[in-house]
């Protein structure tokens, strides 16, 4: 069944939409899933602040251009699916290869990050980086340690003026009471 002209231009303007709004796309092949496996598929990328979709080959790579990025012919032999992750890339691409171990027929072909086409080992790569939230807690606990040392030192000359005037007080105490 044909696709009107209307319906097409629909869908490339729903992907680029999709596109534009996206920190990464993980291109993949999902030959041979059912449809209870693509339907988990799509719940896992909701969870990881992404969408899955599948995708008519010429229109996505239309979209594609329109959005200003490159469309490598390669990445779209035979039927082709899209991660979108609209949040942390890193995420989303750890939510569908997770799922690759478990679907055996999905296949991740490359995927496209700020203007860059991924090949599969750098999607993998990127799905083995720590999460944006992990990332920032190690930035910060580097940057605490040396910052609690510095107030510690700060309050060192305090702490001691504290002290002594604790004991001279004390001492103040202390000599009427002997005298």
């Amino acid at each position: 069944m044909a696709i009107t002209k209307e319906r097409k231009q629909e869908l490339v303007a729903q992907y680029t939409d999709l596109i534009r709004r996206s920190q990464a796309l993980i291109l993949t092949e999902y030959r041979s899933l059912k449809t209870a496996d693509l339907n988990q598929l799509r719940e896992r990328m909701r969870q990881a602040g992404g969408e899955y979709h599948i995708t008519k080959n010429t229109l996505f790579q239309i979209a594609l251009k329109q959005a200003g990025y490159p469309a490598p012919d390669d990445l779209f032999a035979g039927p082709t699916a899209v991660g979108f992750s609209f949040g942390d890339p890193t995420a989303t691409a750890k939510a569908l290869l997770g799922l690759k171990r478990e679907l055996e027929p999905l296949v991740i072909k490359g995927g496209l990050m700020q203007g860059r086409v991924l090949t599969p080992e750098q999607v993998q790569a990127l799905a083995e980086l720590p999460s944006r939230e992990v990332v920032l807690a190690q930035v910060l606990g580097s940057l605490q340690g040396p910052l609690a040392m510095l107030v510690g030192l700060l309050n060192a000359p305090l702490r001691e003026l504290v002290y002594i005037l604790q004991q001279r007080g004390a001492q103040a105490q202390e000599a009427p009471a002997a005298g």
